[in-house]
């Protein structure tokens, strides 16, 4: 229940989340990756982040996605449409590093997107400036694999069951076939499938902090526990 005086609890354990990247590097850029599978909710988490900076300190918190920078369908499926494909060939790392990481780490404007995913046409966004201190989130999956572990200064993983996950990230697609909310439907083979091989990786770094968003008005930062790893398998 909430009241005058009272901030819903998401937004409480928003701040609490905020605050601890906020004090990451004082004084310098920081790139924070914010990973998850598909319908984790990544991508609201970060623009929710960035919404309420202002209100938190008084440095600024941009945020991009990874799914700017697709390789094109045809890339992407060249080699099939099974989950090492999925894996190893969604992105276009290199095309991300030259247009976020590489400049936003020496202080120049960063491009956020070089691809459409939904038309599969390639864009070109104005470039961003960001401040010489700020912080810039990146959400997207497989963003704890290994060529990209380095680049981060802190991860959040966002944690949630397929069981919720999947349903959640097909309500954005019409047409899906019957059954299709189940995880293990053929029609998620591809994504679950890729996960499954990302975690495989991923385990030698684990992240930052942890942040159960199952409930999304009552998410739930965690403490990563390397002796009880919850972050190890899909949830």
């Amino acid at each position: 229940m909430t009241g005058p005086g009272f901030l819903p609890v998401r937004q409480l354990v928003l701040v609490d989340l905020l605050s601890m990247m906020l004090s990451v590097h004082p004084g310098q850029r920081v790139l924070i990756g914010i990973d998850g599978v598909d319908g984790a909710g990544k991508s609201r988490l970060a623009a929710e982040l960035v919404a309420l900076a202002p209100h938190v300190a008084g440095r600024e918190v941009r945020s991009v996605s990874i799914d700017g920078f697709h390789h094109p369908r045809a890339r992407r499926h060249a080699r099939g449409t099974g989950p090492e494909t999925f894996y190893q060939d969604s992105y276009d790392y290199e095309a991300f590093r030259a247009s976020v990481l590489r400049p936003f780490r020496v202080g120049e404007d960063y491009v956020p997107a070089v691809h459409d995913v939904r038309t599969d046409h390639a864009v070109s966004p104005a470039p961003v400036t960001a401040s010489d201190d700020a912080l810039l989130l990146v959400d997207g999956i497989f963003l704890r694999r290994p060529e990209l572990a380095a680049e981060w200064d802190a991860t959040l993983l966002v944690l949630v069951p397929l069981s919720v996950s999947v349903p959640r990230g097909n309500a954005r697609f019409e047409g899906r076939p019957e059954g299709a909310d189940d995880p293990a439907h053929e029609a998620n083979a591809r994504y679950v499938g890729g996960q499954q091989l990302y975690l495989q990786q991923a385990r030698l770094h684990p992240p930052t902090w942890i942040l159960d968003n199952t409930d999304l008005q009552r998410p739930a930062l965690l403490e990563p526990d390397p002796e009880e790893p919850q972050w190890l398998e899909l949830p």
